[in-house]
């Protein structure tokens, strides 16, 4: 009988181990329950997948377990932990550890940490399973253990050691293992549960794992980062992240699984050097040094590989050459920045020196470097507005990429610089600052931001392959011929092209976009210059933003940007524009599926670079950011979230729900410009099926944004859904007909706010006059003519005609959106699909020939004339030429 059967007694005593436990923790607490006759067994959390059937099935009779919502955690008087000494790894249970004279009990065999929880009694010892010591104790005291028990404990040793094969088994464990065969350990069922065989969902992720997978080499170290993400929780991923380690023979490997919104790491080490225990217990994480595993909670999978990457630089022991030591981007001025700008320059990027360098045809030559100290003290003086170069130091060294610590050590002490160069030919690869070297010398953590691998470098963490094939069967020969055109051009200027973005996403989408847009790794105005001049084409540039537009004598358009990075200097605000790398470039974009980019340059044409997992998530049809801030920095990307998830049928990630939610709640969108609220709202309207979106910006109580009377009621999507219906029925009849379909959504959404609130919502999203006239005045007049085509019994077509003649067509569809009488509709349909083109053949000069003198007659005349032909009275020239006559006579006797 299990506790759950029975009323819980006061005290208590607790047997419990980590969340997601494995076979060593069951087998652990079945053995500490056999030292603890009267404890109840709790598990803190989920087990895996294969240990809860088997528990499930063969175990749950051993135990006397409570489920963990049934305990009095204030009853607790001791605490038994087995296989952890770690608060956060017990989950709820934690608050257990805050009771007064809680007596505590550890078996452990993880190496100890400083953080580790103390106990009253503990029993340590660095083997390859924890059910080794509990077996060992148990043979000491000569405690009765039954085959079946034995066999749980013999499962536990096999699977934390791997079979024996594992670095971290001790003798100890084999011992243990005999002990526990002795008391009839069933070695066919062990052989049973730790052999399995792949299921479907497994080898998919087993496969997507493998191709993800980025090698990089850290200090010298080669290691192996993967990472995966499913919808929900996956019972299996550590036995899949041991798979492949043995399949692919690593040495050390991370692999990532976000799942539903957390971020699961599971790490396995080969090598002396990494210590996976020790770097994952660094986020919250433990194991041991060749197995371990953690889970990161509010975090992106890009931002938890970035965080995992300045862990691994600063455990792992570098090789002291310069490029290792290096700090990059190397932070540059210009010889004539005035010293204030300088400071500006300093304060930003958090440094203390800068490198002087002179621009000379495009090349940069390193003149000197100036010290923060020595441009304080020039600001102190006013100093301000002087040039950097009067002040700056011209007695610099430099060294080369492969230089070693006794070079470097050298040129720094002996010269006593604050920043070394890292050079190679004319090209600056970074800087080696003092502090740098003082903490490579002393092997203290390095606290510099951006000696670890950060974005704006690409010296690790992409994902590459060769879509060449790929480009020639999904694109047109004269796109392909053109992208091949932009890459050389770029080889001849000495910089590297990329086709990025939209148009690389939709290629693995396989929708057809020639939205082409390209970014430099260097100067992308010059190169937009220098390929238009070539090819016959004109340039729009943008000097502020390092952007040019190239437009052919067709009208064919190419979107160039300078490879760059952006920061925000407040909540919602305009971004800063900076040139960086290609890397930099994508990380600032706004969702992973747009981070593609592929290669231009002759040497490597057609080479797909994934930095941020993007092709996964355009498998797995996932919308996602690539770090926390994102809506922070710019809310206006939560509409284009919405956008791309209905066009694309993809779904918006958990954690990227959460932090839309976020957005809303901290209302960063009141500092947003309503331009840019319009802008991105007109993109939404453009959609071919703009309602689904709009009913998905009600779900996160976006539109109050634009204007708290515009709400999704019954009516209002009712009112959507037939605007999709409307501008489908009119775009299927005149396909060759434009008009501006956004429009009719948008007054669509205004159907029931009057003219001062609507030009209130025009104010605020800044909406041009030509606009704001149809939105307001002329809308409004709209429900006086609906009103009349709906309640008149009769009315003939020349009186519908003269009532709707004139209107745009999107005030002619937002008519029939709004109006639920068939009659109406029928009058209004006729009229946009027969009568307002109709025209009648005569003319003023028939009307002279007849005798009839220029004047308010003739006017009336041909009115009279057109609405005959519309009511069916006239049928050709003959007829209007005779009814004309006849009119005439009539208003001649008028007249008399």
């Amino acid at each position: 009988m299990t506790a759950t059967d029975k009323q819980v007694k006061k005290p208590l005593t607790i047997i419990t181990s980590h969340i997601n436990a494995d076979f060593d923790a069951v087998a652990s607490m079945l053995a500490a329950q056999k030292l603890y006759p009267e404890a109840l067994a709790v598990f803190p959390g989920s087990q895996e997948k294969n240990l809860r059937n088997f528990f499930i099935q063969s175990m749950v009779y051993l135990f006397n377990i409570i489920e963990l919502n049934r305990i009095d955690f204030s009853a607790v008087t001791r605490l038994v932990l087995v296989d952890t000494r770690r608060r956060s790894r017990i989950g709820e249970l934690s608050r257990v550890l805050d009771n007064p004279g809680l007596e505590i009990h550890i078996y452990d065999h993880h190496p100890k940490k400083q953080d580790d929880i103390p106990a009253d009694r503990e029993y340590h010892m660095l083997t390859g399973a924890t059910v080794t010591i509990l077996s060992g104790i148990l043979h000491k005291k000569k405690i009765p253990i039954s085959p079946e028990e034995a066999t749980i404990m013999c499962l536990g040793i096999y699977e934390d050691t791997g079979s024996f094969t594992f670095p971290s088994t001790t003798e100890h464990d084999f011992k243990a293992a005999a002990f526990l065969l002795s008391k009839g350990a069933n070695l066919n069922a062990i052989s049973g549960m730790i052999t399995r065989e792949f299921n479907p969902e497994q080898i998919g992720l087993l496969n997507d794992m493998i191709q993800a997978a980025k090698r990089c080499t850290i200090n010298g170290v080669d290691i192996v980062l993967t990472s995966i993400a499913t919808d929900n929780y996956f019972p299996d991923f550590s036995f899949l992240v041991q798979k492949m380690a043995k399949m692919e023979n690593i040495d050390a490997i991370f692999a990532l699984g976000l799942m539903e919104n957390k971020v699961y790491i599971v790490a396995r080490s080969r090598t002396e050097e990494i210590d996976v225990g020790d770097i994952l217990s660094r986020i919250g994480g433990g194991g041991h040094p060749s197995a371990a595993s953690a889970t990161v909670k509010g975090k992106t999978v890009a931002q938890t590989e970035q965080l995992l990457f300045e862990i691994l630089y600063d455990k792992i022991n570098p090789r002291h050459l310069a490029r290792h030591l290096m700090s990059s981007p190397a932070i540059m001025a210009d010889e004539q920045t005035t010293c204030s700008a300088a400071k500006a320059l300093l304060t930003r990027y958090n440094i203390n020196a800068l490198l002087v360098v002179k621009i000379d045809n495009g090349d940069e030559c390193i003149t000197g470097c100036i010290t923060r100290q020595v441009i304080e003290k020039a600001l102190f003086h006013d100093l301000g507005d002087i040039e950097i170069r009067e002040y700056m130091n011209t007695e610099i060294s430099q060294v080369g990429p492969d230089a070693d610590l006794l070079e470097i050590q050298e040129k720094i002490i002996g010269n006593k610089l604050r920043i070394l160069p890292v050079v190679e030919g004319t090209k600056v690869h970074g800087v080696i600052t003092r502090t740098d070297l003082l903490n490579t010398l002393v092997q203290r953590n390095r606290t510099a931001k951006y000696e670890f691998p950060n974005p704006s470098s690409e010296t690790s963490n992409k994902r590459s392959r060769v879509v060449h094939n790929f480009m020639r069967e999904r694109l047109s020969r004269n796109i392909l011929k053109m992208l091949a055109q932009l890459g050389e051009t770029a080889a001849e200027l000495d910089c590297r092209a990329y086709v990025v973005g939209g148009f690389v996403r939709d290629l693995f989408l396989f929708r057809k976009n020639e939205d082409i847009d390209v970014v430099i790794e260097g100067d992308g105005i010059a190169f937009a210059k220098t390929f238009a001049n070539a090819h016959g084409a004109r340039t729009h540039t943008h000097e502020k933003f390092g952007t040019a537009v190239i437009t052919f004598p067709d009208d064919f358009k190419i979107d160039v940007a300078s490879a760059r990075m952006e920061y925000y200097q407040f909540p919602a605000s305009l971004p800063v524009v900076e040139m960086s790398s290609i890397k930099m470039d994508m990380f600032r974009r706004d969702f992973t599926i747009n981070t593609l980019a592929i290669e231009l340059n002759p040497d490597k044409f057609g080479r797909l670079l994934d930095f941020f997992s993007a092709q996964k998530d355009i498998k797995d049809k996932v919308l996602r950011v690539l770090h926390n801030l994102s809506f922070v920095e710019d809310p206006t990307r939560v509409f284009r979230a919405l956008r791309f998830e209905q066009r694309f049928g993809f779904t918006i990630g958990k954690l990227t729900s959460s932090l839309i939610d976020n957005a809303v709640k901290m209302d960063f969108f009141k500092r947003v410009a309503g331009k840019r609220i319009y802008t991105e709202l007109k993109l939404i309207l453009k959609e071919e099926h703009p309602a689904p979106i709009l009913l998905r910006l009600l779900d996160y109580d976006l539109l109050r944004i634009i204007h708290p009377l515009i709400k999704i009621e019954n009516d209002l999507q009712r009112l959507l859904e037939t605007a999709q219906k409307v501008t489908d029925w009119h775009d299927l009849l005149f396909i060759d007909e434009s008009y501006e379909r956004w429009a009719v959504y948008f007054m669509t959404l205004l159907c029931h706010c009057d003219l001062d609130a609507t030009l209130e919502i025009c104010n605020h999203l800044t909406i041009a006059p030509r606009y704001r006239k149809m939105f307001g005045e002329t809308r409004i007049m709209m429900a006086e003519h609906l009103t009349r085509l709906e309640r008149r019994k009769r009315m003939d077509n020349a009186q519908v005609y003269n009532l709707l003649k004139g209107l745009r067509t999107e005030l002619i569809l937002y008519m029939m959106i709004c109006t639920t009488s068939d009659t109406a509709i029928k009058r209004i349909s006729k009229y946009h699909t027969q009568l307002r083109h109709a025209a009648i053949t005569l003319s003023g000069k028939d009307l002279l020939d007849m005798g009839l003198p220029p004047g308010p007659l003739f006017s009336r005349t041909l009115q009279a004339v057109l609405e005959a032909k519309l009511n069916g009275r006239v049928r050709n020239r003959e007829e209007e030429i005779a009814f004309a006559r006849q009119t005439i006579k009539k208003q001649g006797k008028k007249s008399r």
